[in-house]
């Protein structure tokens, strides 16, 4: 691995890469209270600030996904529960807002955008207030789906949301996880929940191995330095889905991030200030019968191919280059951003 840096006077919450050139987005806020989001690019092996765009409110997270390759429009969250969306080129102004949520919007993503995944592009948000709701930006202020606890039922803290299942115009998931360790997998189609299960502990991040795909695996990690492998492509009627799990780091993983151009390659990031690389091997047979001749789902396996201390302080956002095999932007809680080239990729 090779590493250049650039420090920052805010803290960055989340960032995405923009295109071919290198480009980035970092989001945050500043100490008096502002949200920022700063474009980077890398020039001659240094990153350099191209444009900051400062917001009244502080941006939680972000998300390309539902945005054409044309517009790269970003939706934000922010910690006042708005959800808008801005063009880079004119930001004074969102092009779409919306009220989302009465908390903060803890995490965001974004499907049919950018070439990925079929139907309509829709944005998902999930929030402190228990709720996870999808947006379609073409429909003003009321969301077209929306997930929120049963009448009687303990409010729980949405922590992540990943879009999945994306592989024609009528099939769409959203997977969300919870402070609790609950893990939900709703289904858009027939607007029902169709999986949950509970990892034990606080749920930091989920996300599929491709959104444009029918269901392959998901990836979950947790606050106690797990991570969970699940095979998404048999489920059982009474055991779910067949699962790998693997402690590993010492303390919270706050995110995973699968290789665009690999999607049995991923990296976790952690509470110590490192990064793991890891592969997924499959099992010789990924569906077994059960002793009622009922299909049920095998686990594969995991390994650690490479892994590297970067901070003294939590990497708490990461994401890949889809052009680029191998560039990749972190950011740590010290307020550094990071860009890495992991090299050798082509080789697994």
């Amino acid at each position: 691995m090779q590493l250049i840096y650039k420090t920052c006077i805010f803290d960055v919450s989340d960032h995405f890469y923009l295109n071919a050139n290198a480009k980035f987005v970092c989001l945050g806020n500043f100490a008096r209270g502002t949200g920022v989001m700063q474009i980077y690019e890398v020039r001659h092996g240094e990153v350099q600030l191209v444009k900051e765009i400062e917001k009244a409110k502080p941006i939680k997270c972000g998300t390309f996904g539902a945005t054409s390759l044309q517009q790269r429009h970003i939706a934000t969250g922010d910690f006042d529960g708005n959800l808008n969306v801005w063009n880079l080129e004119v930001p004074d102004v969102p092009v779409y807002s919306v009220k989302a949520h009465k908390e903060i919007v803890n995490s965001i993503d974004g499907v049919g955008g950018l070439g990925i995944g079929d139907g309509a592009p829709e944005i998902v948000t999930g929030s402190r207030d228990g709720t996870v709701k999808v947006w379609d930006s073409r429909q003003k202020d009321t969301p077209v789906a929306n997930m929120e606890p049963v009448e009687g039922e303990t409010k729980r803290d949405c922590w992540t949301v990943a879009f999945g299942h994306a592989f024609n115009d009528q099939d769409r998931c959203v997977c969300a996880g919870y402070d609790n360790g609950d893990i939900k997998l709703f289904d858009l189609r027939n607007m029902s929940l169709r999986w949950e299960k509970n990892i034990q502990n606080g749920v930091c991040c989920v996300e599929f191995d491709r959104k444009d795909i029918n269901m392959n695996k998901l990836v979950a990690t947790s606050l106690e330095g797990k991570f969970h492998v699940f095979d998404m492509r048999t489920q059982h009627p009474t055991k779910g889905f067949a699962l790998v799990s693997e402690k590993a780091h010492k303390s919270t993983i706050w995110q995973v991030r699968h290789l665009p151009q690999n999607r049995d390659v991923f990296m976790t990031a952690g509470g110590a200030g490192n990064l793991h690389l890891w592969k997924y091997e499959y099992p010789a047979e990924r569906s077994k019968k059960d002793a009622d001749e009922v299909d049920m789902g095998v686990a594969g396996t995991v390994n650690l191919l490479q892994n590297v201390t970067l901070s003294t302080q939590p990497i708490g956002s990461l994401d890949w280059s889809p052009d680029k095999q191998g560039l990749c932007v972190c950011s740590a809680f010290d307020q550094t951003v990071r860009v890495l080239i992991v090299t050798k990729l082509n080789r697994l």
